[in-house]
């Protein structure tokens, strides 16, 4: 049973989406009709960087709606189930996980948090009981076919299974429920597994559609200031209360 480390890969995103980003924010203020417009943009007469600075300054009147017409499809491996716990509370979104009750977890990879890995004592007792989910699910799992359960085995023999088990998913989210996603996982109080694959997956968005993501990441960082509660904020950024205070 191996740790397994974190792997992020972009399996699709909607062609074109400067192109048609731009668009559906022009048809907002355009009185014509943008699909006459649209060979325009694909063949380039309507310049990319044009575009770009566009759709950057709508966004940062506050006007987002439009970008939710483009979608990124990114597949994970190397998270926890307790990590994934936590991507599946972001409803806008489309999930296709890994099934402990279909694929059998006989050599079950696992997640080790970093606090327990940098203690020797930790680590140590972590592999350990790793150890004994590992044997205690095969046992179940082999009682349990030699009882007749056999197909339904997994489903049964998986109730053991610690949330460190490791597991793979296929996420898909449009631009906006990305933004929205990268607001509240980058931020430095987030968990650590969840933030660490925020932070990916908004460097892989950054590279495909940076007028958008550009903007992208916690939301401290686009508000200058920490819309937390006092007591919940790291530091990083002054509260509003403490800016309002200043005043």
């Amino acid at each position: 049973m191996p740790e397994k480390e974190l792997r992020i890969e972009l399996l699709s995103t909607t062609p074109n989406p400067l192109e048609l980003v731009y668009a559906a924010f022009r048809q907002c203020y355009h009185a014509g009709f943008v699909a006459d417009m649209w060979p325009k943009l694909l063949s380039g007469e309507i310049e990319k960087d044009k575009q770009a600075a566009f759709v950057s300054a709508v966004l940062e009147s506050g006007h987002d709606s439009p970008i939710e017409h483009v979608n990124f499809t990114f597949a994970v491996e190397g998270i926890s189930r307790a990590c994934s716990h936590q991507i599946v509370r972001h409803r806008i979104a489309s999930y296709s996980q890994q099934s402990q009750r279909y694929v059998a977890e006989n050599d079950m990879d696992f997640i080790i948090p970093p606090a327990i890995k940098k203690i020797p004592e930790a680590r140590a007792r972590f592999e350990k009981f790793m150890d004994e989910v590992g044997s205690a699910y095969k046992d179940l799992r082999e009682i349990l076919v030699a009882a007749g359960r056999e197909s339904k085995a997994n489903e049964d023999a998986r109730f053991v299974l610690p949330q460190a088990a490791e597991t793979k998913i296929v996420i898909t989210m449009n631009c906006r429920s990305l933004m929205h996603f990268f607001n509240l996982r980058c931020c430095l109080r987030a968990q650590w597994e969840v933030r660490a694959m925020a932070d990916k997956m908004l460097e892989i968005c950054k590279e495909e559609l940076p007028a958008i993501f550009r903007h992208g990441g916690a939301r401290c960082e686009q508000l200058g200031y920490c819309p937390e509660a006092d007591r919940f904020a790291c530091g990083r950024y002054p509260t509003l209360k403490e800016l309002t205070e200043k005043k």
